[in-house]
């Protein structure tokens, strides 16, 4: 007795097994459906649709658009053509699009500008900004197309920036050409302020900002790398808005035309200070002159920090004069 309900337990489990992959292999609705061909098929509507998958069912809406099926005529159809346990699955309704690429005057332009650019060495895509003689409009073409858009021909005078482009698109309506007009400029990334500037101060990579402008406009000299004049400091007051030049900066001036500064002598080991008067501007590394305040004698030293001039061999009067600090200083 025990050996027969086992045994119909097994079946039962076997029974409600075989129940269950049914219920998982079952065909579903689904409720959104997207597709890039001209029909729409069993499949494409339903999961699970094993070898009925590539069995057409309606046409597809026009390249880009979508539209609205009732899900009882789609059952309906599914299970005319095979499907028999297609049902609804608790939907009114299924939504159908067709997909496309939205051939549009952004995408256009990037194109054109690939082809144009492949012309020269020196020309990169991005570096071209596109103005089409006419803003064309918005084209669907068909993904599912081998070569859906191409460049079948482009003329560019790098002179003047004009341009022919000749656009092949495939549409819903089969292979089309188009020729795009317009011009083409070669653009540079300059510097320009992020603030205003005053004269004398230091300038940082914060300083600055980036200002693309045609080519033809860009002044001799421009900066395009902030490396290149970090750390210099403004000729004259500057304002926002204008290419930056790097005749624009110059070294900092570390010493101004009338400032006290400290002569530095250097005698091998020894080193001795004093005095002095500067008669000219300097910056780091310049020569400048310089009047002994205690000699009233002139040198030529080359400016080695803020207020700090080195100058040659040590006149014996200036030994003299910082003997006595030096050895206040080493007591």
């Amino acid at each position: 007795m025990r050996r027969f309900v086992l045994a119909g337990l097994a079946l039962l489990a076997s029974a409600l097994a075989a129940v269950q992959a049914l219920a998982l292999e079952a065909p579903v609705l689904r409720s959104q459906v997207a597709v890039s061909s001209d029909v729409v098929t069993v499949g494409d509507f339903y999961s699970n649709a094993g070898l009925l998958a590539n069995v057409p069912l309606f046409r597809s809406p026009d390249l880009g658009h979508s539209g609205r099926v009732p899900a009882d005529v789609v059952a309906e159809r599914a299970r005319a053509a095979g499907l028999s346990a297609a049902g609804t699955d608790g939907l009114r309704d299924v939504l159908v699009e067709r997909q496309s690429i939205v051939l549009d005057a952004d995408r256009l332009s990037a194109l054109v500008a690939g082809a144009l650019a492949g012309q020269a060495e020196d020309v990169r895509p991005e570096d071209l900004d596109i103005a089409f003689a006419r803003t064309p409009q918005p084209v669907h073409v068909d993904p599912a197309a081998g070569d859906p858009v191409r460049i079948e021909q482009a003329l560019w005078s790098r002179a003047d920036g004009r341009f022919d482009v000749t656009v092949e698109m495939v549409t819903a309506a089969g292979p089309r050409k188009q020729v795009i007009s317009g011009v083409a400029r070669e653009m540079v990334s300059v510097l320009t302020l992020a603030q205003p500037l005053e004269r004398g101060q230091i300038v940082s990579a914060d300083d600055f900002t980036v200002m693309r402008l045609p080519r033809s406009r860009v002044p001799a000299r421009s900066v395009t790398d902030p490396a290149e004049v970090a750390g210099l400091a403004a000729r004259s007051n500057m304002r926002p808005g204008r290419p930056l030049s790097r005749s624009d900066f110059e070294r900092p001036q570390l010493i101004a035309r009338g400032d006290q500064v400290t002569l530095v002598y250097e005698v091998g080991a020894m080193r001795l200070t004093t005095k002095g008067q500067a008669l000219a501007a300097g910056a780091e590394g310049d020569l400048i002159d310089i009047v002994n305040t205690q000699s009233r004698r002139t040198v030529t030293g080359t400016v080695i920090g803020r207020g700090q001039v080195r100058v040659g061999t040590a006149p014996r009067t200036v030994a003299a004069l910082d003997e006595t600090p030096a050895k206040e200083t080493a007591q």
